[in-house]
């Protein structure tokens, strides 16, 4: 048996493998994105689908914005103390309130052919312009006040009379005219009723009614002789033989409003007033002004354009009249 050695007795030790560093945490995988199914290209039929939708839809905005009134536009300004208020521009309810008017008059129509404005405001006006125009030749001829007077008050009278007479008279004899149409139509009927009838349905038509429904009409209405006679009246001659103005009225209304313009110019002769010439002729341009803001005023046309409109008038009237009467007193004696 083989004899022990030291290094048989004390073994080396074994030696141990260096370790590596630890190495980093290695990160999880990102998942892979997930592409949304690719959708295929429009057809020509679907994009034609997709373009009329877009059109009829533009044209309903269009159209909603054609039809809704446009909406009063505010402008507002930064206000700093008393600083200016906001500024509204003007819309179209503004236009419809200028038209009705500041005061909301009632929507209720008013007596058009009652024969009382035409005379009223022809009388008025006529009066004026008359009485002042001759208050302004004989004064301008250089007349003495007691002339003018008794020149303004026959003017006055005779005036008066002879508006209310030329009033009266016409409108007679508008009235009697219009008896005698009516007369003609019954005589018309009374030959000829199915042709009377066949002329109110062509009147319907023309005027946008289908022929069958104005045929129905029409013979509708030519059940009653004296109805279809008035139809008839309106539809050809524009009148309404139940509302024919009265001639009274028509005097009476011109008379007053006659008298009451030619009496304005002649208040500073009949006062003793000084400097009664041009107070008369400032009188008188200041009513004109203010009858024609007045008329206009009722008739819904703007007031400051219908006073200068009969003032312009009359001022013309006036100031020929005074330039005639200015020649004639300085050649003739």
């Amino acid at each position: 048996m083989a004899a022990k050695t030291w290094r048989d007795l004390y073994p080396a030790p074994a030696t141990v493998p260096p370790t590596a560093p630890p190495l980093a945490p290695t990160p999880a995988p990102m998942p892979a994105p997930v592409s949304a199914p690719l959708l295929p290209p429009p057809s020509e039929e679907l994009t034609s689908v997709m373009e009329l939708n877009s059109l009829i839809g533009l044209t309903e905005e269009l159209d909603s914005d054609r039809s809704a009134p446009p909406e009063p536009t505010v402008v507002l300004t930064p206000r700093t103390g008393a600083g200016p208020r906001p500024r509204r521009e003007p819309g179209r309810a503004d236009t419809r309130r200028g038209l009705l008017g500041a005061r909301h008059r009632p929507l209720v129509h008013r007596d058009v052919s009652g024969g009382w404005l035409r005379p009223a405001v022809f009388g008025a006006m006529d009066g004026l312009v008359t009485n002042a125009s001759l208050i302004a030749g004989v004064g301008g001829g250089g007349a003495a006040n007691h002339t003018i007077v008794l020149t303004g008050l026959a003017g006055l009278i005779a005036g008066a009379f002879s508006m209310a007479t030329g009033e009266y008279i016409s409108v007679c004899s508008q009235n009697e005219l219009t008896e005698a149409e009516v007369q003609v139509e019954q005589l018309q009927h009374w030959r000829n009723p199915e042709g009377e009838e066949r002329e109110l349905a062509e009147a319907y038509v023309k005027r946008g009614v289908a022929p069958d429904l104005a045929e129905a009409v029409a013979q509708q209405i030519s059940v009653d002789p004296k109805e279809a006679v008035k139809v008839h009246i309106r539809e050809e001659l524009g009148i309404d033989p139940d509302d024919l103005p009265s001639p009274w009225t028509a005097a009476g209304a011109s008379f007053a409003s006659f008298t009451v313009g030619a009496l304005l110019p002649l208040l500073p002769y009949l006062f003793g007033a000084p400097a009664a010439f041009v107070m008369a002729l400032v009188l008188a341009a200041v009513a004109s002004f203010a009858g024609g803001a007045s008329v206009a005023q009722l008739t819904g046309r703007p007031p400051l354009r219908g006073g200068l409109r009969q003032f312009g008038l009359g001022a013309l009237a006036t100031g020929m009249t005074f330039l005639t009467g200015l020649l004639v007193g300085a050649h003739v004696s």
